[in-house]
């Protein structure tokens, strides 16, 4: 679920609120891949400086580590943790946008280098040429070489003959 603008104003100072807007999506499309890599760059580096304070501040709250003086170390971080919120939603944005124009770019070299794969193989002369016309009916057929099979020609069928002849015994019997 979203956040409002008004919240992410509300909870952003006014250097901080004009580069999460151009996170956004109409204003995201429009930037280039450099202006993306440096707003990436801001974004990751404002989450890790939030995180980096949410963390003292959790230290000294548990008595691990000594306040630094200041009154906020004391305060509450439930504001702090929603400005953390607010940088990663904007650094997953750019990301995914990042991503977006990778894929972009990998599918048009693909498809550079297909278009020249198949013109390299459309310009080659054929590796095997066809055999043409030939002169002659074609060649002689040679006689087998194979062996006769081991059963004669007057055995062919004498098994069969003689289990017909075995049952009409038996059927004449009764």
């Amino acid at each position: 679920m979203g956040v409002e603008f008004a919240a992410e104003r509300r909870l952003l100072s006014e250097e901080e609120f004009a580069p999460v807007v151009s996170s956004h999506y109409p204003e995201l499309a429009a930037l280039a891949h450099e202006d993306l890599v440096s707003l990436a760059r801001w974004l990751r580096g404002q989450h890790a400086r939030a995180r980096d304070i949410i963390r003292g501040r959790r230290r000294v709250h548990r008595g691990k580590a000594e306040a630094r003086g200041t009154a906020s170390e004391t305060a509450s971080d439930r504001g702090l943790l929603e400005k953390k919120q607010v940088f990663a939603r904007g650094l997953k944005r750019v990301n995914a946008r990042l991503g977006a124009l990778r894929a972009e770019a990998k599918r048009a070299e693909a498809t550079a280098a297909l278009q020249a794969a198949l013109a390299r193989r459309q310009a080659a002369r054929p590796h095997h040429p066809g055999a043409g016309a030939t002169p002659a009916a074609g060649a002689a057929s040679l006689p087998s070489a194979k062996r006769r099979g081991i059963i004669t020609g007057g055995r062919v069928g004498s098994v069969s003959q003689a289990g017909r002849n075995a049952q009409a015994a038996r059927d004449a019997r009764g």
